[in-house]
């Protein structure tokens, strides 16, 4: 909700859904912004219809059916009992139903295929019930790789849109990263054979070594676990991240290297040929690049390029 007030803040206009669940003082903000809500349980669409009547308006929203996930949405098989109330508000007007896939990423899993038979049936329900105009969408970025069945009038693809294929896919269409993290080193230090570095002396010289200081930690969403075990990219060269990563610097060791505070440093991205993607990062620390990428802090600075 925040995330869409602050594009709507930002001049966006074009249509936003609100995903997740809204709460009773968020709802105003729903009307204020003109955002376009999720209705996931009987609860949510009885405060929607009180809120659009006392203003005297009609307000489209998205059903949510739940087939299979156990998260936010309306049973797929419960429908002929919770639906009448929902579609029976004056003041709500379905424009779309939709679910989420559980195990679009699992290839070896028939969920998929099960969730769509259940939203199929689901759809069907509906239309006796009588909403036949809606909208379907279900399909993640997984799904839009796996099955073109999954597709229906709208996709949702999320990791795609970072240039990202999830994790254990592959995928034909041509994809570049869109993100692209880095900083500067800002200071150089030599530490002699049995010498640590960062709290808890985790990492330690086994001969005379040389360590560059960068300003980026956990409080920007760096994984602790890059210590000892990520590397970033120095002139083109990899260089392991060592010691603890602290909350605003992790030391990496740029032995061998004629480096400089000043000189680029690359988490994510390209520098002369060398490559560290997302996927890579989130595969060395044991997680997900969906983690890798929403956890990027907000101090970050934010640089925006067009390809033209």
């Amino acid at each position: 909700m925040a995330t869409a007030m602050a594009l709507r803040t930002a001049g966006v206009t074009i249509p936003i859904l609100v995903f997740g669940a809204l709460s009773v003082s968020e709802l105003d903000g729903v009307f204020e912004c003109g955002l376009t809500p999720t209705v996931s349980t009987p609860g949510a669409a009885r405060a929607l219809q009180a809120r659009a009547e006392a203003r005297g308006v009609t307000i489209g929203c998205h059903l949510k059916i739940d087939t299979g996930m156990n998260r936010l949405g309306f049973r797929h098989d419960n429908l002929r009992r919770t639906m009448p109330g929902v579609l029976g508000s004056a003041h709500l007007r379905v424009d779309a139903v939709y679910t989420h896939f559980a195990t679009a990423d699992e290839p070896e899993s028939p969920f998929l295929d099960e969730q769509q038979h259940r939203f199929d049936q689901a759809m069907a329900a509906l239309g006796t019930l009588g909403l036949r105009q809606a909208k379907r969408h279900a399909c993640n970025s997984a799904a839009f790789l796996r099955d073109t069945r999954t597709w229906l009038d709208w996709v949702r693809p999320g990791l795609l849109l970072y240039g990202i294929v999830p994790p254990p896919l592959a995928s034909e269409i041509p994809l570049r990263p869109a993100l692209s993290l880095s900083s500067r080193i800002v200071a150089v230090k030599g530490v002699r054979r049995g010498e640590g570095t960062s709290y808890g002396l985790r990492w330690r010289a086994d001969e005379p070594r040389t360590l560059a200081i960068v300003p980026a930690g956990y409080a920007d969403g760096l994984d602790t676990r890059l210590g000892n075990r990520g590397t970033v990219l120095v002139r083109g060269r990899r260089v392991p991240i060592v010691g603890a990563v602290c909350m605003d610097m992790l030391m990496i060791d740029v032995t061998g290297l004629d480096v400089s505070p000043g000189d680029p440093v690359v988490l994510i991205g390209e520098q002369d040929g060398e490559q560290i993607t997302a996927r890579e990062m989130a595969s060395a620390i044991g997680t997900i690049p969906w983690e890798i990428v929403c956890r990027l802090g907000a101090r970050i600075e934010r640089r925006y390029e067009s390809t033209g």
